[in-house]
């Protein structure tokens, strides 16, 4: 009810009267009395004025799942909310909220991880209270060997958001790592439950550098924050709104296609190995060749010395740029 009132607020020019969030929300003047009596005491300024309403002044820096519901604007990512304190992983929670029948959409919000996942089985590290760390439960019709092509488009969105958010221009490494002046500021790690011939769930965790200011010795030489790079505090529930925002729209183009095709232009105009040598580190077979950007499948295209064309597939091997790490 909190958030619902919030976002009513937040949505209106001026005052917004008692009775008309009654009728809206179908509850009681003393239930809506109570609620915005607990939003003052979480710190939002509200003005009540007899007769014309209830108007928001002024709001605290607030990161919870009441402030997230109340700003976004999606239709289905993130409506459902789980907001903790602490967790071992937001990917561990959202598994297991996919269990219990949670729908299509519904996120996993964390001030911090204690035991954070990248990609094969490494740590991420997840001080508490400065960056975004959140998963988001899909149930997608599609076959299992499609789901890979997610994780791409969560990379997509999130760069979008960004952008948009911070006012930077990031770059992607495929398939999915988000940098901001070459280094990275972004993980993310997609996990599917699947039969043969169905996928049951999929989950997405995205992890967002976004107001540490040092980051540990041992990768400070390849990742940053977006305060270190722009001398800037983010406001965290805005950029994950735009997270949010941009990942419906860009779930919904790739669902009609049920490929990459429609966002390669997009894709490809943000990766950072565009037209440039990379190396491949396949098992038992490493080459050189330049990268052509993503097909509509989310394969690499790399085109080796001899002209030969490869596509290289995300989950089998990692592409290095020939001085390391981009």
């Amino acid at each position: 009810m909190k958030s619902k009132i919030l976002k009513k607020l937040r949505e209106s020019d001026g005052y917004v009267s008692g009775q008309e969030l009654c009728d809206t929300f179908g509850v009681s003047r003393t239930a809506v009395w109570k609620a915005v009596n607990r939003l003052k005491e979480e710190g939002y300024e509200i003005d009540s004025v007899p007769k014309k309403g209830y108007r928001i002044v002024s709001s605290p820096t607030r990161y919870s799942a009441d402030e997230i519901k109340s700003r976004l604007v999606t239709e289905w990512a993130g409506q459902e909310i789980y907001f903790c304190q602490e967790t071992g992983s937001t990917n561990t929670e959202i598994n297991q909220l996919a269990e219990k029948g949670m729908p299509h959409g519904t996120l996993a919000v964390a001030e911090c991880q204690t035991g954070g996942k990248g990609r094969r089985g490494r740590g991420w590290v997840s001080p508490s209270g400065v960056n975004i760390y959140m998963s988001i439960l899909l149930r997608p019709d599609l076959a299992p060997d499609q789901a890979s092509m997610l994780t791409l488009v969560m990379a997509l969105a999130a760069s979008k958001a960004i952008d948009e958010c911070c006012e930077v221009k990031t770059q992607i490494k495929w398939p999915n790592d988000i940098l901001l002046h070459r280094k990275k500021i972004v993980g993310i790690l997609t996990e599917m439950t699947a039969e043969p011939d169905y996928i049951n769930h999929v989950v997405i965790g995205i992890g967002i550098n976004t107001n540490q200011e040092e980051m540990p010795e041992e990768i400070k030489k390849n990742a940053t924050s977006i305060r270190i790079e722009t001398g800037k505090v983010t406001d965290r529930t805005a950029l994950l709104e735009r997270v949010m925002y941009h990942f419906e729209n860009e779930y919904d183009r790739f669902e009609k296609s049920r490929n990459m095709g429609v966002l390669c232009a997009d894709y490809n105009e943000r990766l950072v190995n565009l037209n440039q040598v990379v190396r491949v580190l396949e098992p038992g077979n490493e080459y050189e060749g330049t990268a052509e950007g993503i097909d509509e499948t989310g394969k690499l295209l790399v085109v080796r010395e001899d002209g030969t064309k490869e596509s290289v597939y995300a989950g089998e091997v990692s592409v290095r740029g020939i001085y390391g790490y981009v």
